[in-house]
């Protein structure tokens, strides 16, 4: 089977981290560390359940955020990144500088 990213790899990560949404999530689960729904919910306003729900299960599925699920009363899930995810920010802090720095006054 062809690779869709052997051209240029860091499609895979734009297909990842693309959008409003998946990096806000990213980054505020890194904050938190374990957060649950509502939390998450909460701290990125504007988003509607069905789009948080829907950007979870893709960063789930794509080994970046681990879903952990209580069966207890009453139920609930927490989440939290992966190690995946953790080698993911720490990445991206490359990528925070670089724009930190092109955001500085011209001297």
């Amino acid at each position: 089977m062809e690779n869709k990213y052997a051209d240029c790899p860091l499609e895979y990560a734009l297909d990842i981290l693309g959008g409003k949404w998946k990096l806000k999530i990213i980054w505020t689960i890194f904050r938190f560390k374990v957060i649950r729904f509502n939390q998450l919910k909460r701290e990125l306003p504007g988003i509607t359940d069905l789009m948080l729900t829907k950007i979870l299960k893709l960063l789930v599925e794509n080994n970046i955020v681990q879903r952990t699920q209580f069966n207890e009363i009453p139920p609930h899930v927490e989440y939290s990144l992966t190690e995946n995810g953790l080698q993911l920010v720490e990445s991206l802090s490359n990528v925070r500088q670089w724009v930190a720095e092109q955001n500085q006054p011209s001297k």
